[in-house]
């Protein structure tokens, strides 16, 4: 990260980010020079780009081929309801524009597929996964691995959520380590099918920026072999150990997944 000194409007913009020791005016520079690509841009997208938009990430690459439907107004608040039928990567990137015009924004129209997955992670300092299909974990996990750039991945459905980060070249888990195979597409149903509140979108969602956050301003702590577990209706979170796997067919032992492409 090439990093420039910051300005006296972006002091004032950011003077509660440098107003923590643990940031300063360096960690702000650092995190303005950061770049950090956002893979869906629903309800866990949503709030990851406009916290990260907020607290100064300087580029910002969103990536979706949905368009926006009056039902993902429930949940996904950087739409709006004139934006309907509007393209879900420049609907996102108008809500990022608003809230800080100084951020390089870059909407991209499209599904990752193990064609581009490499191309699009490249270059990048952090990964948000916020997509909504196995399919597109699994590629951007190995894509991730393979070019050591950290991915903090989180799901939701109906009244629960999950976190993680994966950096398994520093000895921790990757997602297959969790997830060695995808599931049965009918196992997990979709959130048209299952429904879900939409504030667990936002409280994920929040969290996933916060981590992101941490790994760019290389703050210790973070979720890197660990699963943080959190129960709406309960009010309960819970922080479980997930091992690396000497068999995992990524990072394991004896890898057998040399690229996204081989397929």
């Amino acid at each position: 990260m090439a990093r420039h000194p910051i300005t006296d409007e972006q002091l004032l913009r950011y003077a509660r980010n440098v107003a923590l020791d643990e940031i300063g005016e360096e960690g702000q520079a650092r995190l303005l020079a950061a770049r950090v690509l956002v893979v869906g841009a629903g309800g866990l997208g949503s709030p990851v780009l406009l916290y990260l938009a907020a607290a100064g990430v300087g580029t910002l690459t969103v990536v979706d081929d949905d368009r926006v439907d009056l039902t993902n107004l429930q949940r996904q608040i950087a739409h709006t309801t004139a934006r309907v039928g509007q393209a879900k990567a420049e609907s996102a990137a108008a809500a990022v524009s608003a809230i800080n015009p100084e951020i390089r924004v870059i909407p991209r129209n499209l599904r990752l597929t193990a064609e581009n997955a490499l191309d699009l992670v490249r270059g990048n300092d952090a990964v948000a996964d916020g997509s909504d299909n196995f399919a597109t974990r699994f590629l951007l996990n190995d894509a991730c691995h393979l070019l050591r750039v950290p991915l903090i991945s989180a799901a939701v459905a109906r009244f629960e959520g999950q976190i993680s980060t994966f950096k398994p070249w520093l000895g921790g888990p990757c997602y297959r380590c969790l997830w060695p195979e995808p599931p049965p597409e009918d196992l997990i149903p979709r959130c048209e099918q299952a429904g879900i509140l939409g504030a667990i979108a936002g409280v994920m969602g929040t969290l996933q920026a916060t981590e992101i956050l941490k790994e760019l301003l290389g703050l210790d702590d973070t979720l890197s072999g660990t699963l943080l577990m959190y129960d709406a209706l309960a009010a309960h979170t819970q922080r479980i150990a997930v091992p690396k796997n000497p068999g995992c067919a990524l990072c394991g032992e004896n890898p057998r997944i040399a690229s996204p492409q081989a397929r």
